[in-house]
């Protein structure tokens, strides 16, 4: 058997270490030290404009945003969140995918679903999230909710 040196025997504990916290199968990790909670940091329920560059900003602001809000051809209220309805043609998808990606950076608060439905039905997408969202849209958003 060959003998170990002292520059890995450090190196073991640390290994011992890290194995004997892994939870085990069916166990969730460990929280760390002090915490009283083990989860991300959630961001402020505010859109972060200066999250876009200024060109990005012009196309999402000004261009995009008109121009998904005008498609809207219906709106329906959920318990944390609101749904916004279009026509399924390809130029609406692809306008409020591109809408989509900037939405995304400057408000990462939010939870986006986009849904197309089979055989031409409508374009969906709802606006969802943690307690406060709803009302951050009702405030922020209240030009693409109303009915």
């Amino acid at each position: 058997m060959r003998s170990l040196s002292f520059a890995t025997i450090p190196v073991l504990m640390v290994a011992a270490l890290v194995v004997s916290r892994a939870p085990s199968r069916g166990e969730s990790p460990a929280e760390p030290a002090g915490s009283a909670h083990a989860t991300k940091a959630e961001s402020p329920i505010a859109c972060d404009r200066l999250a876009l560059t200024p060109e990005q900003r012009k196309r999402h602001f000004d261009e995009l945003g008109p121009a998904v809000r005008e498609r809207i051809t219906g709106v329906r209220e959920l318990a944390d969140g609101f749904e916004l309805e279009f026509s399924s043609d390809r130029a609406t998808f692809e306008l409020v995918a591109e809408w989509l990606a900037g939405e995304r950076t400057c408000c990462p608060f939010l939870d986006i679903d986009l849904r197309s439905r089979r055989e031409g039905g409508p374009l969906r997408l709802a606006l969802t999230g943690r307690e406060g969202v709803k009302e951050f849209l009702q405030a922020e958003g209240a030009g693409w909710i109303k009915k």
